[in-house]
C-alpha cells in the first residue's frame, strides 16, 4: 500500500486534512449545540492524526535526503488547517518525494549517517517499523492529552 515515500506522504497529508475538517466541525456544533463532546472526539482524532503526519514528515524527510527548510515546512503544514495537501503537491513538484524506500546501502557517502543502517533496518520491515511509530505516537499522544489542551476553555 505505501510502496514508496511519496504515496506514505500523500495520504498523510489527506487524513491531516480531513482530521482539520473533523476538528472544525466539532467546534461548530461545540459553539452552536452546545456538544462539547464532539471537540473531545474531534480533538482527539486531529490530535492523533496530526502526531502520525508529523512522524511521518520526519521519516520521508530522512528517507529523502531533504535539507532542513523542506523537513519543516512539511511538519510546521499540520498546524495550518488545509496546508498539509499544498505543501505535498510542492514537495512532489520540486521532486522531493521521489525515488524510493532506501532499504539498501549504496555507495553514496549519505547513506553512512548515523542513523542510516537503523532506518534501513526498519525499512526492510514495515509492519515493526509501522508498529514502533504507532507505539511512539500514542506514547507522545498519551502524554499530551494528559497535559491538557493546547488553550484552556474560559467557561
Amino acid at each position: 500500500m505505501f510502496s514508496t515515500p511519496a504515496r506514505l506522504f500523500r495520504v498523510l497529508a489527506i487524513a491531516e486534512m480531513v482530521s482539520w475538517t473533523i476538528l472544525i466541525a466539532a467546534l461548530i456544533l461545540r459553539a452552536t449545540l452546545g456538544w462539547a463532546v464532539a471537540v473531545t472526539i474531534g480533538g482527539s482524532i486531529h490530535g492523533f492524526v496530526f502526531l502520525s503526519y508529523g512522524a511521518t514528515a520526519i521519516l520521508v524527510a530522512l528517507n529523502n535526503r531533504w535539507r532542513l527548510g523542506p523537513a519543516v515546512l512539511a511538519v510546521a503544514s499540520a498546524v495550518i488547517p488545509y496546508a498539509t495537501v499544498p505543501v505535498e503537491r510542492w514537495l512532489h513538484r520540486r521532486g522531493l518525494l521521489e525515488g524510493a524506500w532506501r532499504i539498501e546501502e549504496t555507495a553514496d557517502p549519505d547513506d553512512r549517517r548515523w542513523y542510516d543502517r537503523a532506518m534501513r533496518w526498519f525499512l526492510r520491515r514495515p509492519w515493526v517499523l509501522a508498529v514502533l511509530l504507532v507505539g511512539l505516537v500514542a506514547a507522545l499522544y498519551i502524554v499530551l492529552v494528559l497535559i491538557g489542551p493546547p488553550v484552556p476553555r474560559s467557561d
